[in-house]
């Protein structure tokens, strides 16, 4: 099957099982997903959404933030990962949110990318959740799900991954592939022993021929 094929049966499938989908992180705003998307780095979705129903009521704006110290927001996300890191970004983020961008949170990759704490992952979820961008932003189950199905089978980065997706995927599916990949990831196609019989999109992934493949070999007939 040629790589065309391969994504329009995968897209077509995971269209059909969910439409619409979407971030699972909780946010009421823009800067609230722009923080919950900072925080997610190397932490669960989980585990964010527990956090900042508390940090938004204690610091609602870019201004509570700036005005805040990072000690206070240590204090409010500590139980995430890299805390000190992340508190250190979340203030000079809505300090230079509020200089430079009135506290308004940009719509480019690039300037987003001029804040603290905001790599190119972050930028890309933050210009297609929010303004529809066709941005592929790639986390570990994107790139792990990616490679193990054989959509990006020559790819040895993190941008190599996303350039294949991204010229693979139609445009205005990309968004929506983001979402599906990190799905697929994280509730079937998991790191450790991967949920293969549950699957639905098996029938056109390299890493179940592989395994099937090798199992049928191993019999003696």
């Amino acid at each position: 099957m040629i790589l065309n094929e391969k994504y329009s049966s995968i897209i077509s499938i995971f269209k059909s099982l969910l439409p619409n989908p979407t971030t699972e992180l909780q946010y009421n705003s823009p800067f609230e997903l722009l923080v919950a998307v900072i925080l997610s780095a190397q932490c669960t979705d989980k585990r964010v959404n527990q956090i900042t129903p508390i940090l938004f009521k204690e610091l609602p704006t870019p201004f509570d933030f700036a005005n805040s110290s990072v000690e206070h927001i240590y204090s409010l996300i500590k139980s995430c990962s890299y805390p000190n890191n992340k508190a250190q970004h979340l203030h000079s983020m809505a300090t230079i949110l509020i200089r430079q961008f009135n506290g308004i949170v940009p719509n480019t990759i690039e300037e987003l990318q001029m804040l603290p704490g905001v790599g190119r992952k972050t930028a890309n979820v933050i210009v297609s959740v929010l303004y529809n961008h066709p941005a592929m932003a790639v986390d570990t189950h994107v790139y792990r799900v990616s490679k193990r199905i054989g959509l990006t089978p020559q790819a040895k980065t993190v941008r190599h991954v996303e350039d294949i997706l991204t010229q693979y995927t139609p445009q205005h599916e990309i968004h929506n592939m983001h979402h599906w990949l990190i799905l697929h990831g994280r509730y079937t196609c998991t790191a450790r022993n991967p949920k293969c019989n549950e699957c639905k999109i098996c029938n056109y992934c390299d890493y179940f021929r592989d395994i099937t493949n090798k199992d049928l070999s191993s019999l003696n007939f």
